[in-house]
């Protein structure tokens, strides 16, 4: 006769009132995740030690003997897109900063006029104009 969980005396769930009992596992194997973050660190931490022994000399290795995956290497560090984005500042800001800051450009406006009608002209050559309708450069 076979002992089923209801007449063998050794038996102990593995669950009571839906919940794991002490001593069992409701995942044995451990979380995926879990155990992909834990790899994920002990790699980054592992090349990050054997990349401050021979990082420098490796790199100049491989961009003496190999420019291509030296150069597919530098493109792959530039992020292929920016997220830009905008934000209407000036709805958000109030009558009273709106006029605030009006002043204070105008005053930044104001001392720079001051520094240029202080300040030496300086003479820039002039240079031809390009276009429809501007001089023509002699044939040579």
């Amino acid at each position: 006769m076979a002992l089923n969980a209801k007449t063998d005396p050794n038996y102990v769930p593995k669950r009571i009132n839906g919940k794991f009992a002490p001593g069992w596992s409701g995942n044995p194997g451990g979380s995926l995740e879990a155990t992909r973050r834990s790899f994920n660190k002990d790699f980054l931490l592992a090349l990050a030690a054997d990349f401050k022994k021979h990082g420098a000399g490796a790199i100049e290795k491989v961009r003496k003997t190999q420019p291509a995956a030296y150069m597919k290497i530098c493109a792959l560090l530039v992020p292929r897109e920016m997220q830009v984005e905008h934000t209407n500042r000036i709805k958000q800001m109030t009558d009273e900063q709106i006029e605030e800051a009006i002043a204070a450009i105008q005053a930044m406006l104001d001392a720079r006029a001051a520094q240029v009608i202080e300040g030496q002209a300086e003479v820039v050559p002039s240079l031809p104009a390009s276009g429809s309708g501007g001089t023509k450069m002699p044939k040579a």
